[in-house]
């Protein structure tokens, strides 16, 4: 079992950056899978980035192309998503998810396994 702990949420400016992290434990997440999801009120959730452990690339929503990064530490078996010139419109609750090996689905909530409680993320305008 992975137990994911998502935190770096908050109240942010537009503009502004958060940086948005995800611990894991119980196993060792160095050859899973790694994305967020997010969901905004009234919504339901949608994928925002995913990144491959086989050999790290990355892929994102269009609509946080160029603004947001996934990264990971394997040493620290923590997952980042940094978020920059962040609005309004991505004021969303953030969930970290995890599955072992690679997702067959990765945009879709279907194709993880393990999920994080969720960190809120409100952007000011």
């Amino acid at each position: 079992q992975v137990q994911l702990v998502e935190s770096g949420g908050g109240l942010v400016e537009a503009g502004g950056s958060l940086r948005l992290s995800c611990a894991a434990s119980g196993r060792t997440v160095s050859n899973y899978d790694m994305a967020w999801f997010r969901r905004a009120p009234g919504k339901d959730g949608v994928f925002v980035a995913y990144l491959a452990w086989s050999d790290g690339s990355t892929k994102y929503a269009d609509s946080v192309k160029g603004r947001f990064t996934i990264s990971k530490d394997n040493a620290k078996n923590t997952v980042y998503l940094q978020m920059n010139s962040l609005n309004p419109e991505d004021t969303a609750v953030y969930y970290c998810a995890a599955q072992y090996g690679t997702s067959r689905s990765y945009e879709s909530a279907s194709g993880w396994r393990y999920w994080g409680q969720g960190t809120q993320v409100t952007v000011s305008s």
